[in-house]
C-alpha cells in the first residue's frame, strides 16, 4: 500500500488540487496535479465516485489505484499533490489496464507541468 506520508487526507488539499493543478487523463482516471505548493513527500489522493460503481467495487478500484500509485509516486515530484480520479469505466478492469491508463494520465500531467 501506498505510505503514510504521502496519503493525503485533508478535503482543502484534494480541493487546491483539483481547482488549481493540471490534468491528465486516461481511458479510466483523470490525474490533478499541483506541484510547488509544500516542501517533502509528495501528497496522494484518491476520488472513487459513486458512478463508478457500489461499495465493494469502489473499493476494488480504489485499492487498487492506491498499490500501483506505490510503485510510481517516485516519478511525482516532492512536494507535489496529486489526486487521482477513477472514472466509471474503471470498474472490473484488470489491474494491468488501470496502471497503463495510470501511466499515460500522469505522463501527460507531467508533461503539462514542464512547459
Amino acid at each position: 500500500m501506498l505510505s503514510a506520508r504521502n496519503r493525503m487526507r485533508r478535503s482543502v488539499d484534494f480541493t487546491e488540487t483539483v481547482r488549481g493543478g493540471v490534468r491528465g487523463g486516461g481511458g479510466t482516471v483523470v490525474v490533478h496535479l499541483n506541484v510547488g505548493l509544500t516542501e517533502g513527500h509528495p501528497l496522494v489522493g484518491f476520488v472513487v465516485s459513486k458512478a463508478v460503481g457500489n461499495s465493494p467495487g469502489r473499493h476494488r478500484v480504489q485499492r487498487q489505484l492506491r498499490h500501483l500509485m506505490r510503485e510510481r509516486v517516485n516519478n511525482v515530484p516532492a512536494g507535489a499533490r496529486l489526486v487521482v480520479r477513477a472514472l466509471p469505466a474503471a470498474a472490473g478492469q484488470p489491474s494491468e489496464a488501470l496502471g497503463a491508463d495510470l501511466d499515460s494520465a500522469l505522463a501527460a500531467a507531467l508533461r503539462k507541468v514542464r512547459r
